[in-house]
């Protein structure tokens, strides 16, 4: 009896363990995103308290669970944009300038705090600032370099950015 119980058994695991003829490959998933940048041009001024609220576009769904970075574009150097990830902290004339961001799901809101009174900048601290927003699954985000704007945008395979203004 016991021979025949460990010889049913045998084929019970032989027959389950088969594998047959791999099916059709299914059909390719609609074209997403992994993640989305945008850009926008700003200025930091008294009237709008040296902050600029920023609603993400409508094109663009984030998720609680998405990371949200920042980027402040630094200068141009030959032609090739140098971007800083914010928060960003400067020193002028021995005060400290921090450019700095929070966000919800639904917008990223800019600022400039520190030491110094915002209104004695020098225009170039305050006018004309670009940032630049990347929105990434939390999973994703992981793997990469959130630091370098470069290897975030490579990653998503991105060639153009959308700007706001």
């Amino acid at each position: 009896m016991k021979k025949t119980i460990a010889l049913l058994s045998f084929f019970a695991v032989l027959f389950v363990s088969c594998e047959g003829p791999r099916g059709p490959e299914g059909p390719a998933g609609a074209p997403g995103l992994l993640g989305q940048v945008f850009e926008v041009t700003m200025d930091f001024t008294a009237a709008n308290g040296y902050e600029n609220l920023i609603d993400f576009p409508s094109n663009i769904e984030v998720y609680e669970s998405d990371i949200v970075v920042a980027y402040i574009l630094d200068e141009v150097t030959d032609g090739v944009d140098v971007w800083e990830p914010l928060p960003q902290t400067l020193f002028v004339d021995g005060e400290l300038v921090l450019y700095g961001f929070d966000h919800t799901y639904l917008d990223i809101n800019f600022f400039i705090d520190g030491t110094v009174d915002p209104g004695t900048l020098d225009p170039i601290y305050t006018q004309d600032i670009t940032m630049r927003v990347a929105i990434i699954p939390a999973e994703f985000a992981k793997t990469l370099d959130l630091k370098n704007m470069d290897e975030v945008m490579n990653a998503l395979q991105l060639e153009s950015v959308e700007k706001l203004y």
